[in-house]
Formats: structure tokens, sequence, C-alpha cells
């Protein structure tokens, strides 16, 4: 093909693509010229320079140059057109024209975490009845964690098959137990006491008792540990609620009124509480607490009236001052009153369980 061949093709193409530009009447007829003229696999423009193999060795050059000017010149008219149809210079879509007046898309949200739910509308439950949200650290010492809480260096409770003990310094913590890679006793340095994951949330109790003087009107919420195996009911994480009132002439009476007015409150409608006898060491005496919720009794926990040895070790006088605690586990609440049957739900991230709340 000669120079003068290619630059008069070129010329036409150019002038083609202007027409058309110009001419269309909307995005999808603007978006159909753009590929007929630019398309990157079958455009007109692509199949012309093919003819640039097609021209004499020493007229490659012109034919180069006018080649990329056409280009420039239907890329140009192209942008030209979009300007026009009002796209501000970003590629058109094919479709209809956006439309204003018609209701957008509702964006998909999320939400609080059914534990989440409870705790906060615990937290409302109980500001209402006059106490206050505590909170203390998940990594605990033997005396908060027991000690402080009347339970003796034999106890069962402190056994390392019970608790989530941590290794500190290259020794592994076993309250006394002789545990493999521990010490046979326990260990006594005021400076470096054995480390645990808190296995009650009534160690914060003691921490605010130690730090205020009676009275006392508060709530705990949080993550406790305790290593049992995962099952319907049982989980080796899970969280508690734990209220304590200490004041003068503090009775039973006042702990079961506090509960029913909180049972109430949560489950709705009328609950009956029901004490049962039991044994804890930091309560004496210490009840089983059963609410009846929809003809069914249900046992939520334990409470009772504080031990005077935990109130000694506080530094408060029991002739003076009297008081309760009740620890309940948020999981089970929650079940209860959202008919799940197996806590396991609460923890598998499953969005098909946790968007019905």
């Amino acid at each position: 093909m000669s120079l003068a061949a290619f630059i008069s093709d070129l010329d036409a193409l150019a002038a083609e693509a202007a027409t058309k530009f110009a001419a269309a009447a909307d995005a999808a007829a603007l978006e159909a010229a753009r590929v007929e003229f630019l398309g990157a696999k079958s455009g007109r423009l692509k199949d012309a320079q093919k003819g640039l193999g097609t021209v004499g060795k020493d007229d490659k050059p012109a034919a180069g140059k006018k080649f990329n000017d056409v280009k420039a010149a239907i890329e140009a008219a192209f942008a030209e057109a979009q300007e026009r149809a009002g796209a501000g210079g970003a590629k058109v879509a094919a479709g209809p024209p956006f439309d204003p007046t018609q209701p957008g898309l509702r964006p998909r949200l999320g939400h609080l975490h059914p534990l989440t739910q409870t705790i906060e509308e615990l937290k409302d439950i109980m500001g209402r009845l006059g106490f206050t949200v505590a909170h203390g650290p998940e990594i605990e010492d033997e005396r908060h964690n027991f000690e402080a809480l009347n339970i003796p260096k034999a106890h069962p409770a402190r056994d390392p098959l019970e608790n989530f003990y941590l290794a500190v310094a290259g020794k592994v913590q076993g309250s006394g137990f002789g545990v493999q890679g521990s010490s046979s006793t326990s260990n006594t340095d005021p400076k470096n006491p054995e480390l645990l994951l808190r296995s009650q949330t009534s160690t914060v109790q003691i921490r605010v008792m130690e730090n205020q003087p009676p009275p006392v009107r508060i709530i705990s919420l949080g993550r406790v540990y305790r290593p049992d195996t995962a099952d319907a009911t049982h989980y080796p994480m899970f969280h508690q609620i734990e209220g304590l009132l200490i004041d003068k002439h503090v009775t039973m009476a006042d702990l079961k009124s506090t509960l029913r007015l909180f049972a109430g409150s949560y489950f709705g409608g009328e609950v009956h509480i029901r004490f049962r006898p039991s044994f804890f060491p930091f309560t004496e005496p210490s009840v089983e607490v059963d609410m009846q919720w929809n003809d069914r009794w249900i046992e939520m926990g334990g409470a009772g009236m504080v031990d005077p040895n935990v109130l000694r070790a506080v530094g408060y006088d029991p002739e003076e001052v009297s008081g309760f605690a009740f620890g309940l586990g948020v999981e089970r609440v929650c079940a209860r009153r959202h008919q799940v049957t197996d806590i396991r739900e609460f923890y598998r991230n499953d969005v098909r369980f946790l968007e019905q709340f």
C-alpha cells in the first residue's frame, strides 16, 4: 500500500468515527461506537494499524506518525462525546440512566452478638436497681482468685486440672498440687505470685472492697475460664454476671428480692425465685438459685450471704456490715430466654444463627 492511500484511509476512518460519536443518542449508542472504533480486539482502528506493515520501508516513519495522530483524534472525539453526554470523562456503561427519585438499595447492617446484647441489657437492668458496673483483670493472682474468697490451699477448686495456670519465667504454675514441671509446694513469694486465668468474676468484688469502704453495690460482668469439656451446657470460656451488696443490715430477703426483680425484668412476666441449700467457700449461708419461667424451674446460679472471712480479708468488720453476692452465667440466661439448647452455638460464628437475634 502506498503512503498516500494509507493516509487517505486513516483520514476517512477519523471522520467517520467523529460523526458516529457525535450522533450517539444515548450511553448505549456511544458505547457501541467506542467498541466499533476503539475496541482492543476487533476495533477498526486496530485493523487500520495492521496496514502499517504494507507501507514501504522508507514511508514507515511518516505512516506511523499519521496513525498516532489519527488515534489521538479519535480518542479525543470520544472523550468530547462523553463530556456532552454528561459522563464526566468516565467510561460510559450500557444501561438505563440513573434515576435519583428511585429508592436505593438498603445496605446489609450488622448487629451486636447475642451475648453482648444480653450483657448490655443486664447492665441496664441492674443499673436501674442501683448497681454500678466494676471491671477487673482476666489474669489474676491466687490471692484474689482463691485466698481472699476463703478458698484454702488444699481446696479442690485450686487443682491445676480445674484451672488455667500460666507459665511464668519457665515455671509452670501449679498451686502446690505437684503438677509436672512445678514445685511441690505453693509459691509464697509475694513479689512473684502464681498467676492464672480467673475462674470467676468474684475476683472483681475483692478488688473493689479492697479499695472502697462500705456501702458497696456493684456488678461485674466478663469472661471467666475453666478447663471444661465443651458440650451443650459447658464451655472452657464463658461469661458471668456477679452482684455484690455490702451495707448495714443486709439480709437474705434483700438477696431474694433483688434476684426476683432482676429475673422479672429480663425474662418478663411473673418469675418466681426458689433457694436450695448449697455450699460455696465465700458465702455462708449459700444457696442455689432456681427461677420458675414458663411453668418450668430452671437452675440459674449460686448466691448467698458474704462469708465473714471474706469481709475480714478485705478489711471490713463483719460485726458492722453484712452483704450478699450472687453469680449467674450469661450464656445460661441468654440461652434460656431465646430457647437455645446448645451454648456452643454462640461461638460457632454461623451467620445464619447469629442474624436471628
